[in-house]
């Protein structure tokens, strides 16, 4: 059966962060959430079915991840990216975020200097700081449209004694998916500086034609044994509440410490119906997301093209992940005044570019990972709101 990505779901009231959550964080239920990064849309049939088979069995005990288990990941992995792993580097976990936590827990010390490219997805600052060590921040060089990294600014935080940097790749909220010669100067650098790699690809299967994801520790043995990745079926395939993730890590002893420190913590098992839909993403929804990435192509061009015309907003053309940055900075609007248009003229929910860090000031984040009808009633309003702007 042919996946349906045009008829949309109802998610209210159904404890749904993104609807449920609306009047309270934008002020009026009548506001449009284009906002966290969750889909508007059903999961694949295939995976469906084999959660809605595991409830059937009637028994939710606890639930193993088996060599089985590791072997999907492992050939996915593959299959994806071209990236040969063991499987005995994998280690499960609920998120990306716990993983990070207990990465940053084990592998730093109090005090110790870390790197973010900021603007950037914000549990990285909390990730940081809860731990009581040092942001260090890389901003990215926004010039025509297009982030990069700067490589000069980077070596000279390294040179301070940074101990680790937080990689997002691809990168939220920018959309950029770096390149394997921008990741090579990087890998060069951390390892020059023996600084750990930490990096986030929860994105790595949302790439646009044209774009390739290069995993990092993919570039070398060396490379490999100074990065911990973090992947996972959720963003992929619409998963995030079944909290599932795994992190790839060849070095032994990072590897042992960080699973240490989950048994420490007390998790030590992902949940059942995230094993099952997990091993069936990624036995059977390859089609799906196949699908899924036409979609948000149409999407992606659907609002780059909307906002080409016009002076106030540029949308940055992303080369993955299903998150679009706006550039609102042409409005000349304070920050909270971009927000209120956005809320009360536009009245659509978008995240707040300044969450992202004092660099997102002036930008907003848009989620197209919705039916393409609803993406362009949320675009067409903002273009009303805009011109009523102008008219007045």
């Amino acid at each position: 059966m042919a996946a349906d990505f045009e008829s949309f779901p109802e998610r209210k009231n159904t404890r749904s962060a993104k609807w449920d959550m609306v009047e309270t964080l934008f002020g009026s239920k009548e506001v449009q959430p284009m906002w966290v990064a969750d889909m508007d849309l059903t999961i694949a049939d295939s995976i469906k079915q084999k959660l809605i088979e595991r409830v059937e069995h009637g028994i939710f005990g606890y639930t193993l991840t088996d060599d089985t288990l590791h072997g999907h990941v492992k050939q996915w992995i593959y299959d994806q990216h071209q990236w040969e792993i063991n499987k005995d580097w994998i280690v499960y976990s609920p998120g990306v975020i716990p993983t990070l936590h207990m990465a940053v827990l084990t592998q730093t010390k109090p005090g110790d200097k870390i790197v973010i490219q900021t603007p950037v997805y914000p549990p990285f600052y909390s990730i940081i700081e809860s731990h009581d060590r040092e942001i260090v921040k890389n901003p990215l060089v926004y010039e025509n449209n297009r982030y990069t990294m700067d490589f000069d600014h980077l070596e000279d935080t390294f040179k301070q004694g940074v101990q680790a940097i937080i990689l997002c790749n691809p990168h939220n909220p920018v959309g950029r998916v770096w390149t394997k010669e921008e990741l090579e100067k990087l890998t060069a650098l951390c390892l020059a500086y023996d600084v750990l790699i930490l990096s986030d690809e929860i994105h790595a299967d949302l790439i646009y034609s044209g774009n390739k994801h290069t995993p990092i520790s993919s570039l070398s043995e060396s490379v490999s044994q100074q990065t911990v990745t973090c992947l996972s079926p959720t963003k992929t395939f619409n998963l995030a509440g079944l909290q599932v993730s795994y992190a790839i890590i060849p070095n032994k002893r990072i590897r042992t410490e960080i699973q240490d420190a989950f048994k420490k913590y007390g998790i030590t098992m992902v949940n059942t119906m995230g094993v099952t839909a997990l091993e069936a993403a990624y036995t059977e929804g390859k089609d799906w997301l196949n699908g899924l990435l036409q979609l948000l192509e149409t999407n992606r061009n659907l609002v780059v093209d909307a906002f080409a015309d016009r002076e106030e907003i540029t949308a940055i053309r992303a080369e993955g992940t299903y998150l679009i940055w706006l550039d609102c900075t042409n409005m000349n609007l304070s920050h909270d005044d971009l927000k209120r248009f956005m809320q009360e003229e536009a009245k659509v929910g978008l995240n707040d570019g300044a969450s992202f860090g004092e660099e997102g000031k002036g930008f907003m984040r848009i989620n197209i990972a919705s039916p393409t009808a609803y993406v362009q009633e949320g675009v067409n309003k903002i273009l009303h709101a805009l011109d009523q702007r102008k008219n007045k």
